[in-house]
């Protein structure tokens, strides 16, 4: 409901769901292991706070909606939501798409002699990739794939031999192969997982170029 929303997310955004408001309930519980929420509510009064501290941090809550939020919410005009707007699909979004581009996308670009260029949206429908490098009267295609760490990767291999019939028409139909790009999370930064495939390109495109 909305009231619900609104309480969370200002809750949320003074802390004061914060283990130094409100203790570490996750391992207090475990501590209590309470049979009934009444155990648990009469453990936690007096173990972890006292009700009073829970009625203060419900009177805070309400100091902040009602007056910090309420301020703020008056303050905002309609120019500005409409900026945030724009800002949000269309700044955001071409952010994104940079980012992109200077992760995976921009690694294999480094390499690659020949363009690589964003898959139509047909393409990306009928033959699962998501760019393509076009040599001579021909086309490769690249799927890139996220993967969360090694273990990720038989998932992958299964949805991949699941699209092997559409990689073949596009074979079949652009003469090039499909190659899986697997991008794997360092840090901030993406990096290819399976760097071998960078020669696996290269040897395609000789291939094609003859």
């Amino acid at each position: 409901m909305a009231k619900e929303w609104i309480l969370n997310s200002a809750m949320n955004r003074f802390q004061l769901n914060f283990k130094r408001n409100v203790g570490a309930v996750s391992q207090e519980i475990r501590k209590c292991s309470p049979r009934s929420v009444e155990d648990w509510k009469c453990y936690y009064f007096e173990k972890v706070r006292p009700k009073e501290h829970i009625e203060d941090l419900g009177k805070k809550l309400y100091i902040k909606i009602t007056e910090v939020i309420a301020a703020e919410v008056e303050d905002i005009t309609e120019e500005e939501c409409i900026q945030y707007m724009f800002k949000l699909v269309i700044d955001r979004t071409f952010d994104g798409y940079m980012t992109e581009i200077k992760t995976i996308y921009g690694q294999l670009q480094q390499v690659i002699d020949l363009k690589i260029e964003p898959a139509p949206d047909k393409w990306d429908r009928l033959y699962n990739i998501d760019f393509f490098i076009k040599v001579k009267d021909k086309y490769i295609g690249l799927q890139i794939k996220p993967v969360s760490g090694v273990s990720h990767i038989p998932e992958i291999f299964k949805e991949r031999n699941n699209q092997m019939l559409t990689h073949k028409k596009f074979t079949e139909e652009f003469g090039g192969k499909v190659f899986y790009v697997y991008s794997l999370k360092d840090g901030e930064k993406k990096k290819i997982h399976n760097q071998e495939v960078i020669q696996g390109i290269q040897d395609e495109i000789l291939f094609l170029s003859r």
